[in-house]
């Protein structure tokens, strides 16, 4: 790996393009460097991963919504949709729009947490609707996976973005586009004005993960994809992006982030070097923000030493800066208290998914969040009980440099009302690659039969998790039928409707 140095210039001191992060990110991207055969396993799971939660999502307000603004764009060869008949392609933009709602809507698949926040596997949905518009192959759309990967989780490494409240997707634009360039084999040249020009246009305030939140948490990062795809699309047509997009006296470190004297540290493979990013990312056992997967476990496996709940004085979740402060009271966000806030406000509270998961020793994607279930009197009596607090030892461990030490749990202190006091802490969600149950590949599989299970045929999900662990081996065909049919009556809504402009 070599690190790179990121810091503003002005525009009499332009540097190099050689010398510019985008240019070091589309070279990664052009580089042909051998694939990795782990790297290309897991790729192969986080492609069962969001498609298995992409279908338990199919029939959701927000992903008809994106499902019916795609059909508005038929094409063929195009993009398959999830639900629809693979025959039934949509231009390649709306198919990742679609698809990347989809995925995103239940937050329920992977993710990597370090100076900032990234869901990896949104780079899937562009990349994958790219291949199957342009015709690639299997080992073509796995290598361009394992690539976007590697850049957003360096980009998550080493820039924090959420300090300035600019929402992570920020980083997902670049890494998309880079994804996408390495997919057509292109130049680093033309891959990195389509990094600078995703860039541009992909990033966005926090204000969509703050307060209540809405259902643009599940658009925003099919939007970064879909503006990446038009990123490229414009690069390949022989037009330039704002440059230098980083490093820029205008820029986006001069302006959205630590500002003119800022220095970034970004470290990105070497030519030739293997691309497993992807090996440090994990995906979720529970549908909750990441930070909560821990907690969950911690909550199933502390509620038998609670005899009653009535008796609970209070809770208070001893954790990294980044949980208090995003799904904590850290936030100072009162719609996290509210039992008549939104799913995703819900899935973002800290206080009601310990609540919750305390009480019922379960958790479910659907279940979980009924409004029935987030106002049951006594849930709501034990979620106002319950607080966090930063410790700055749980920061610390978050931060720490070795991947197999970095903890993103908690420990909860639960004070009876006779003054005596319960504690239990978890390092890592049991689920997590160093945690006490690791998902390998038996476990995603068991995962999207689970909530595949009644929305498409045994048939179907025998068909697609044959050829999604033949994937390095299987031609474009074959990556063009990488969809999810639903079975006969279990899509509610497969058809445009005429409530908006497309």
């Amino acid at each position: 790996m070599r690190t790179h140095v990121v810091h503003v210039h002005s525009s009499a001191d332009t540097p190099p393009r050689e010398e510019q992060l985008a240019w070091k990110i589309a070279s990664v991207a052009a580089d042909p460097a051998p694939l990795d055969l782990d790297a290309a396993a897991m790729a192969v799971n986080r492609i069962i991963d969001n498609a298995a939660v992409a279908i338990a999502a199919i029939n959701r307000r927000p992903v008809a919504c994106a499902r019916a603004q795609a059909l508005a764009h038929p094409r063929e060869p195009g993009a398959a949709v999830f639900g629809l008949s693979p025959g039934a392609g949509v231009e390649a933009e709306w198919g990742a729009w679609a698809n990347g709602t989809a995925v995103r809507e239940l937050d329920f698949h992977d993710t990597f947490l370090a100076q900032d926040y990234a869901h990896p596997g949104d780079n899937i949905p562009p990349i994958l609707a790219v291949a199957q518009q342009c015709r690639r192959d299997g080992a073509e759309l796995l290598g361009a996976i394992v690539k976007a990967y590697e850049i957003q989780i360096a980009l998550a490494k080493g820039i924090c973005l959420h300090a300035h409240r600019i929402d992570h997707v920020a980083h997902l634009g670049p890494s998309a586009a880079a994804g996408i360039g390495a997919l057509l084999g292109l130049d680093a040249h033309t891959i990195y004005q389509a990094v600078q020009h995703a860039l541009h246009v992909s990033t966005a305030t926090r204000q969509s993960r703050k307060g209540e939140i809405s259902s643009w948490k599940a658009f925003a990062p099919a939007h970064a994809g879909k503006l990446a795809i038009e990123a490229v699309d414009r690069a390949m047509r022989g037009e330039r992006a704002p440059s230098p997009i980083y490093e820029g006296e205008d820029g986006v470190v001069a302006w959205l982030l630590d500002g003119p004297d800022a220095a970034y540290e970004v470290s990105l493979p070497e030519p030739g070097e293997p691309r497993r990013a992807i090996l440090e990312s994990y995906t979720k056992a529970h549908s909750a923000e990441y930070q909560s997967q821990a907690l969950i476990d911690l909550a199933f496996r502390l509620r038998a030493r609670i005899p009653d709940w009535d008796a609970v004085e209070s809770i208070v979740i001893h954790t990294s800066h980044h949980t208090h402060a995003v799904i904590g009271t850290g936030s100072g966000d009162p719609q996290k208290f509210d039992p008549r806030a939104s799913r995703e406000t819900l899935d973002h509270s800290a206080m009601y998914i310990f609540a919750v998961a305390l009480h019922d020793g379960a958790w479910h994607h659907i279940a979980s969040y009924a409004p029935e279930r987030a106002q049951r009197p006594d849930t709501v009596r034990l979620w106002r009980k319950i607080s966090t607090r930063e410790d700055p030892e749980w920061t610390r461990r978050y931060h720490a440099a070795d991947p197999a030490k970095r903890a993103f749990g908690a420990r909860a202190e639960v004070i009876m009302a006779d003054g005596s006091r319960i504690d239990d802490e978890l390092a890592v969600a049991d689920a997590h690659p160093a945690g006490a149950h690791p998902f390998v590949r038996a476990d995603y599989i068991r995962k999207f039969e689970a909530l595949t299970e009644g929305l498409i045929t045994p048939a179907e999900s025998r068909r697609f998790l044959d050829l999604a662990q033949c994937l390095p081996d299987v031609g474009v065909d074959d990556v063009c039928a990488l969809s999810l049919e639903s079975a006969p009556g279990a899509l509610e809504a497969a058809v445009r409707d005429n409530r908006g402009i497309f």
